[in-house]
């Protein structure tokens, strides 16, 4: 049985889905307004939860909430979506971390505003430690600095792997690249921190850099990169309708540390992930339109692809 956990962002997000990006200074009427559980890490962590659920992975998320009603939120949508809550302190007296996501149903894209609450910096306890020593993977996403430069360290004296979904340019964040096995940056994370001018030149660096096993960046609508040593390839986006690309590159990292578990080689769980990510972006949210493994499969199959 294979086991995933996740420390970092544990976010309350409000989506408000609107036909279009609304003028400055102006007015709009939403279509819809809803709540949901986000985070990368977190998110990514929901997506590897469902996707592991027919084949025995085991997930849980290491860390603490806010002891306020969407601190609760959050850790009740963590139990609905069977990801393990044990190892999760509350913090009294503090506000959540929230965001506001805005989806353009006119573009496809979302912009995000948030607040990081008041909630203090995680500290592992003894259980924390001992759950991240049980698990083959644990995904941080630069949120919680310390307690995932600790849990890396803690996962890598019993053999077990870190991937890292590195999305934003958070400070001190070259403190945990040495700490990394997988390192999934974006493009324009892999090219503001190396200063390339290109993602190919951007992954040597990277891995020449810190020695990864692999960099994987990914690249949006143009699918992305592999490397790892040798040549660099390319992946392919699988061709969607998109509904929605709020959390596409959290369920990308999430699909890749579950494909991981599989034993698939490095391209292919770049393969499946992309599959999940196009898959989840035909339908409207994150952690509620993350796909089943079979829906991943058969897409792939379709597309000529067979793991």
């Amino acid at each position: 049985m294979s086991r995933i956990c996740a420390i970092g962002a544990n976010v309350y997000d409000t989506l408000i889905l609107l036909p279009e990006y609304p003028r400055e200074d102006t007015k709009l009427a939403a279509d819809s307004i809803r709540v949901a559980g986000g985070g990368p890490a977190a998110t990514g962590l929901v997506a590897a939860a469902k996707l592991g659920s027919a084949v025995g992975v085991v997930t849980e998320f290491i860390g603490s909430v806010a002891g306020d009603e969407r601190g609760k939120f959050l850790l009740d949508d963590f139990r609905r979506r069977s990801v393990g809550v044990d190892n999760i302190t509350v913090e009294k007296n503090c506000e959540s971390f929230c965001s506001f996501v805005m989806l353009s149903a006119e573009t496809k894209t979302r912009t995000c505003v948030f607040h990081r609450g008041s909630k203090p910096p995680l500290e592992l306890n003894a259980s924390q430690l001992g759950a991240v020593k049980s698990a083959d993977i644990l995904m941080v996403d630069g949120n919680e600095l310390d307690a995932a430069i600790d849990g890396a360290r803690a996962i890598h004296s019993v053999g077990g792997k870190v991937l890292y979904d590195a999305g934003g340019l958070y400070s001190g964040i070259e403190r945990l690249l040495p700490e990394v096995d997988i390192l999934i940056p974006s493009e324009e994370f892999a090219l503001g921190f190396t200063g390339c001018d290109n993602a190919d030149d951007a992954a040597k660096r990277l891995y020449e850099q810190f020695s990864p096993e692999v960099v994987v960046i990914t690249q949006g609508k143009r699918g992305g990169i592999v490397y790892s040593g040798g040549e660099v390839r390319s992946y392919p986006i699988i061709d969607t309708i998109v509904v929605d690309s709020n959390g596409a590159g959290d369920v990308f990292h999430g699909a890749y540390a579950f494909a991981l578990t599989q034993g698939y080689d490095y391209y292919i769980c770049a393969l499946f992930a992309s599959a999940t990510s196009s898959l989840k972006c035909t339908r409207v949210g994150a952690r509620d339109a993350v796909p089943t493994l079979n829906e991943v499969k058969n897409i792939l199959k379709e597309n000529g692809y067979e793991l």
